[in-house]
């Protein structure tokens, strides 16, 4: 695929794939000016479009893929993929936990502030 087929196909930018490329995460074939992306070149940017979205690190994410040619049938690459996203999942969940404590205490002090504003435009009892 060209880098303009491989942006439409994930959306992404060229200059994502430069990057990637420049990280060691890509390995576009080069053919003078032109990159040539290959099948691996596109299951490995899925990979790390799915590792981004996770919140896992670049160089976590190149470290995960470059296990993948270690020739024990991926064996590592999974245990050490499974262990991270392990890790990943339970730093969301407690994110989110103080994300929904967070809601709870401002939807609170809005309720309050709506009160004390409702106050200011009642009239004065008599």
């Amino acid at each position: 695929m060209t880098i303009r087929e491989m942006c439409d196909a994930f959306d992404v930018t060229p200059r994502t794939l430069r990057f990637y490329e420049a990280k060691e995460l890509l390995f576009p074939i080069r053919d003078g000016q032109k990159r040539l992306f290959t099948r691996r070149d596109r299951g490995r940017l899925k990979l790390i479009l799915r590792g981004k979205r996770f919140g896992f690190a670049l160089e976590e994410i190149r470290q995960l893929l470059d296990l993948y040619d270690r020739g024990d049938q991926q064996e590592e690459q999974l245990t050490r993929t499974y262990k991270i996203a392990h890790e990943r999942l339970a730093d969301m969940e407690r994110q989110r936990d103080e994300l929904n404590v967070a809601i709870a205490e401002l939807k609170s002090q809005l309720e309050w502030g709506a009160e004390l504003l409702a106050s200011f435009r009642r009239p004065a009892a008599e």
